[in-house]
C-alpha cells in the first residue's frame, strides 16, 4: 500500500469513526485505541483551543538541564521544515525549536508553544499526549491526528524516563509537515532520548552523591535520627528508619519545602502519620534536597514506629479515629444504626463492621422488585440486616419498612443525612469525606493496593498529588484511580506519570492542615451560595473583600463557580 493509499484509508476511517462507526480494522491498534480515548474525553475534532499553564521557574530542572544541550544539537542538525519539542509529564510544552519561519508560524497557529498542554484528554491523538497514554514511542501521521487542525503534521514522540527510578519525566517529539515525512524520524528520536536520559543519570547521580555526603557528615556528629531526601530519593539512619513510615517521606518533604521558602534553615514539631510528634530541624542541601534531624516525640517515646491503623478501616486522623470510636460504641449498643456520609466514604464497609455477616439489602432496588419487601421481611426474621441506600427508598414503601424495623437489628446507610425513616434509628454515625482527612490517604491507598500481592508503593510525588486532590468520589474514586495507575505502572512503583491527567494536575504543593481546612470551609460556603460571593461571605461572617483575598491566597479559582449577576 502506497503512502497516498494509506492516507486515504485513514481519512475514510476517521470520517466513519467520527460518524459513530467502530474503528476500521486496518487501522494501527494504537491509533484506534487513542481515537477511542479521545472520544471518551469528549474532544471536539473541529476545536482549536489549547489549555495553557505558565511555566514556573525551577520546575522540571533535571529534565530541562539534561535536554537543553541535546535540543541545541538537534536544532543545528534539523533542516527542511522540522521542529523538535520538549514536554513535561503533563504534556505541557517546555521548549520548541523549529526550522524555518513557515513551520514556526504554522505551529503558532495550532498553539504548539511553551506553556500549552497537549494532553490527549484536551487535544486528542497527537505526538505528545498520546506518548504519555501509551507509555512508549508513538508515530502520528496526517489524518491519524484526532483534531482537524493537526492533520497537516507528522509527529514522532518518545517518552523520557528518570534513569534511576524510571518515573516518566516528559516527552521528546519531532514534527514536520506531512508531505515531508521521513522514516528516520523514529530512530533519531530514540537516539536523542537515550542521550537525554544519560545526561539525567549523570545529573541525578551527582545530586544523590551530594545528599549522601551531607548524610554521612550529619550522622557522625549527632545522635538524632537523620534523613536526607528530595522528591525521588531518601537516605535514613537506623533510628530514622525505625521511626518513620514510608508515607512520612512525602510528609517530611512537604513540611521542609514549605518551611524553606521562608528561611534557609527551619525547626519545629512535625506530627507523623502514626500520630507521634517529633522535633525536626531541617536545612537545604543546595541543588540536591534537604537534610532533616529528628528527635523523639514530645510524649517521651523513643525512636519507635507507631502502631499501624486498622487494616480494614484504615486511617489515623482525628476525624477518622472519632468516627471509629462511634462505630465501636454503636456496635456494643445493640441499637439500630444509621450510617451517613457522601457517596464513596465507606458506609457499607462500616455497616459490615457493626453487623458482620448480616444479609445486605439495597433500598434502591425496592422500586423495581415487587418481592423486595417480602424478601426483607423474611431476612429480618432470620437475623440482622444491612439496608443500603435508605435515602433511595420509595416514599410509598417507607411505612411498610418502618413497620418492619424492630423485628431484628438493622444498620442502614444513606448519603442524604435527612434520609427517610432516620428518626427510627437509635444511633447515627456520619463518616467524614476523604478531602477532610488527607493525612489518612497514605493508609487508605496502602490498603487499596494490598491485593493482589505484591503491592506497589506510591512514589512521593504521586502521593503528594493524591493528597492535594479534592476527591469528590471519596474512597471509591481513589480505588478506581489506583487500579488504573497500577495497570500503567506494569508492576512497578506508582509514580506521578501513572496517574490520570486530572489527578496529576493536583500535584502542586499541599496546603498545611489548618489552611486546607479553611479552604474546604470556603469552598463549601461558595457551593452552598451557588457562587454568590456576597452570600458566601455573609455565611462565613467575613467581608466580601476578605473572601476574595482568602480565595486568592488559597488558590481557589473564581471560575469554578457560576457567576451571579451583580455579585
Amino acid at each position: 500500500m502506497t503512502v497516498d493509499e494509506r492516507e486515504r484509508l485513514v481519512r475514510a476511517a476517521r470520517e466513519g469513526f467520527l460518524s459513530g462507526d467502530r474503528p476500521d480494522a486496518r487501522l494501527r491498534p494504537e491509533i484506534a485505541s487513542s481515537w477511542r480515548r479521545s472520544r471518551l474525553s469528549r474532544v471536539a475534532p473541529s476545536d482549536d483551543s489549547v489549555p495553557y499553564a505558565p511555566l514556573l521557574d525551577g520546575a522540571n530542572r533535571l529534565l530541562t538541564a539534561a535536554a537543553t544541550p541535546v535540543l541545541d544539537w538537534l536544532a543545528d542538525q534539523l533542516t527542511g521544515g522540522t521542529a523538535v519539542i520538549l514536554a513535561d509529564a503533563d504534556a505541557r510544552i517546555l521548549d520548541r525549536r523549529a526550522d524555518g519561519r513557515t513551520l514556526s508560524r504554522h505551529l503558532d497557529t495550532v498553539l504548539c508553544v511553551p506553556g500549552s498542554q497537549f494532553g490527549e484528554e484536551h487535544i486528542g491523538t497527537n505526538g505528545i499526549g498520546s506518548v504519555l497514554e501509551a507509555s512508549g514511542p508513538v508515530r502520528i501521521a496526517g489524518a491519524e491526528h484526532y483534531r482537524d487542525n493537526l492533520q497537516g503534521f507528522t509527529c514522532v514522540g518518545t517518552p523520557l524516563r528518570h534513569p534511576v527510578h524510571r518515573r516518566l519525566m516528559g516527552v521528546l517529539d519531532v514534527c514536520c509537515r506531512y508531505d515531508d515525512t521521513n522514516d528516520l524520524m523514529t530512530p533519531l528520536m530514540l537516539s536523542a532520548a537515550r542521550e537525554i536520559e544519560s545526561r539525567m543519570y549523570a545529573e541525578s547521580s551527582l545530586r544523590e552523591r551530594m545528599l549522601l555526603e551531607e548524610f554521612l557528615k550529619a550522622s557522625r556528629r549527632t545522635s538524632a535520627a537523620v534523613v536526607t531526601l528530595n522528591q525521588d530519593f531518601l537516605i535514613t539512619t537506623t533510628a530514622a528508619a525505625t521511626l518513620l513510615d514510608p508515607s512520612d517521606h512525602a510528609l517530611l518533604w512537604e513540611w521542609a519545602s514549605d518551611a524553606m521558602t521562608r528561611r534557609g534553615e527551619c525547626a519545629g514539631d512535625v506530627r507523623l502519620h502514626g500520630g507521634a510528634v517529633v522535633s525536626a530541624r531541617a536545612r537545604m542541601v543546595p541543588d540536591a534536597g534537604v537534610l532533616i534531624e529528628l528527635r523523639g516525640d514530645r510524649a517521651g517515646s523513643p525512636h519507635r514506629r507507631p502502631a499501624t491503623s486498622d487494616p480494614e478501616l484504615p486511617g489515623r486522623s482525628a476525624a477518622w479515629r472519632r468516627a471509629l470510636a462511634e462505630v465501636g460504641a454503636a456496635t456494643r449498643s445493640g441499637l439500630d444504626v444509621l450510617v451517613t456520609g457522601e457517596p464513596g466514604t465507606g458506609k457499607t464497609r462500616v455497616a459490615a463492621r457493626i453487623l458482620p455477616g448480616a444479609a445486605v439489602f439495597d433500598a434502591a432496588l425496592a422500586a423495581v422488585s415487587p418481592t423486595w419487601t417480602a424478601e426483607l421481611q423474611d431476612a429480618l426474621r432470620r437475623g440482622p440486616v444491612i439496608l443500603r441506600h435508605l435515602d433511595a427508598l420509595p416514599a410509598d414503601l417507607a411505612p411498610v419498612v418502618a413497620a418492619l424495623l424492630g423485628t431484628s437489628r438493622v444498620v442502614a446507610t444513606a448519603s442524604d443525612p435527612a434520609a427517610r425513616l432516620f428518626d427510627h434509628f437509635g444511633a447515627r454515625i456520619e463518616l467524614p469525606p476523604l478531602r477532610q482527612r488527607p493525612e489518612d490517604l497514605p493508609d487508605v491507598a496502602a490498603a487499596l493496593l494490598r491485593t493482589p500481592s505484591p503491592a506497589p508503593r506510591l512514589q512521593p510525588a504521586a502521593l503528594q498529588a493524591l493528597q492535594a486532590y479534592g476527591w469528590p468520589g471519596n474512597v471509591r474514586e481513589l480505588g478506581a484511580v489506583l487500579a488504573s495507575a497500577r495497570l500503567r505502572a506494569l508492576g512497578g512503583d506508582i509514580g506521578l506519570a501513572h496517574l490520570p491527567a486530572e489527578h496529576r494536575r493536583a500535584a502542586s504543593p499541599s496546603l498545611p492542615t489548618l489552611r486546607r481546612t479553611e479552604r474546604e470551609t470556603i469552598l463549601e460556603a461558595l457551593r452552598d451560595a451557588r457562587g454568590n460571593k456576597l452570600a458566601a461571605a455573609e455565611r462565613l461572617g467575613i467581608a466580601r473583600s476578605t473572601l476574595y483575598r482568602k480565595m486568592r491566597a488559597l488558590g481557589i479559582e473564581d471560575t469554578r463557580f457560576a457567576p451571579v449577576r451583580g455579585k
